[in-house]
């Protein structure tokens, strides 16, 4: 598998937190934070991809049950989870911008520095417009790479 030299320095802090958090019992690989408006479409794309290798993701659309809080499940997510996937999408930047829950994921997972964007649809100067802190920070893109390459990427990251 290659890397560019960005998403080598990218991935290479967010490996060694992995690693530093292997020990912890009951753990996701990752937490896939995503607009609500993709989570029948590229989320779950996304999501069916990585756990097809054996990466198990906190999905909202599987993980967050009826009739229980949908921000104390995410915050249950986010704690059980090794690394964040902030999927950027144009949905998501529009959610962003409304400051819903998404923006509530995305200000977690900055403040753990344990995220990797992964930018579909949408580029970085779009991003850095709405979230000029996700928008520092180098990722993965669908205009480089599939969907499936990526998680290829993921998996490998957050394998033990």
């Amino acid at each position: 598998m290659a890397y560019t030299s960005a998403e080598v320095r990218t991935l290479t802090p967010v490996r060694e937190n992995v690693e530093r958090r292997a020990t912890v019992p009951d753990l996701r690989d990752v937490f896939l934070c995503h607009a609500w408006d993709d989570r029948k479409g590229s989320a779950k794309e996304l999501h069916d991809v990585l756990e097809s290798l054996g990466v198990s993701v906190w999905f909202s659309e599987k993980d967050v049950l009826l009739g229980s809080s949908l921000l104390r499940e995410i915050d249950k997510g986010l704690a059980k989870s090794r690394v964040g996937i902030v999927l950027v999408t144009p949905a998501l930047l529009r959610r962003l911008a409304a400051e819903g829950i998404a923006d509530k994921e995305l200000s977690a997972l900055l403040a753990r520095d344990l995220l990797v964007p992964v930018i579909h649809d949408t580029t970085y100067e779009s991003l850095r417009e709405v979230s000029p802190l996700l928008g520092s920070r180098s990722g993965l893109s669908t205009a480089e790479d599939t969907f499936a390459d990526i998680a290829a990427k993921l998996a490998e990251l957050v394998s033990p």
